[in-house]
């Protein structure tokens, strides 16, 4: 296969926290969005957190967990509850691994 098989332009894909925790605290899954290709220096700071968050991979995770359009939900001084954030970048870290 040739390389140039393999280059596209990433794409919106639809990710959910839809563990039994999850459900019984809210009541539902948890969605967003993310693109489904990461430039690599982003990849590889998620990819080295062993799930210990740092100042860049926070930030990091506010630039990649997006809306239905593409958009950072997070913005200015928002944030998640930290068992929220943790299980998100564990499930982004998972998902970009594949």
């Amino acid at each position: 296969m040739k390389l140039n098989n393999l280059i596209a332009k990433p794409q919106l894909v639809k990710v959910e926290l839809n563990d039994d925790e999850t459900i019984a605290q809210f009541g539902e899954p948890i969605e967003w969005y993310v693109w489904d290709r990461q430039s690599l220096d982003r990849f590889l700071k998620l990819a080295s957190s062993d799930g210990n968050p740092t100042e860049q991979i926070v930030e990091s995770m506010r630039e990649m967990v997006l809306d239905e359009t593409g958009k950072p939900l997070l913005q200015g001084d928002d944030t998640l509850p930290t068992a929220v954030m943790l299980k998100v970048m564990n499930k982004m870290i998972e998902m970009l691994g594949k």
